[in-house]
């Protein structure tokens, strides 16, 4: 199993790729902010799955949070902010390697960042947000498949 700077270098490649993939398949613009916020919601799905044990993905992970929601809250963005904070607790709830290290928490767990906006939210388009989950799920993946959960 590899520690997080494996996770990371797996996330980071099957978010290049996928990113690369869906350009040449004419799925995605060349928008360079979408791209670069589509490979860091890869990232973060590549270390969520560690982030219920206390270890550098952890830290990792929160201190993104931390930034993001800032700065969330510093646009005045406090719902949004509000429902990161209570998605990013969630893995408080449950023990190493318990249901962080399913497959079916890698579909459920990025399900808000479609859910939200549409539900609770009022937005009427969720496809930007399909790419977001998409680019969390595959980052998920590439976790799952390094610690081998798939064999």
């Amino acid at each position: 199993m590899p520690g997080y700077r494996g996770h990371i270098a797996g996330g980071l490649f099957f978010g290049i790729m996928g990113v690369v993939g869906a350009v040449m398949l004419g799925w995605l613009a060349r928008d360079p902010m979408e791209i670069a916020g589509l490979v860091g919601f890869c990232l973060l799905g590549a270390l969520f799955p560690d982030v219920d044990t206390d270890s550098k993905g952890q830290n990792l992970f929160y201190s993104l949070m931390i930034l993001v929601d800032a700065g969330m809250i510093y646009l005045k963005m406090y719902v949004w902010a509000a429902w990161l904070g209570l998605f990013a607790m969630l893995p408080a709830i449950g023990h190493h390697r318990g249901w962080t290290h399913t497959w079916w928490a890698m579909l459920v767990v990025p399900l808000p960042i479609v859910l939200v906006p549409v539900l609770f939210m009022g937005v009427r388009e969720p496809e930007p947000f399909v790419r977001f989950y998409l680019a969390f799920l595959l980052g998920y993946f590439s976790h799952l498949m390094l610690d081998g959960e798939f064999t």
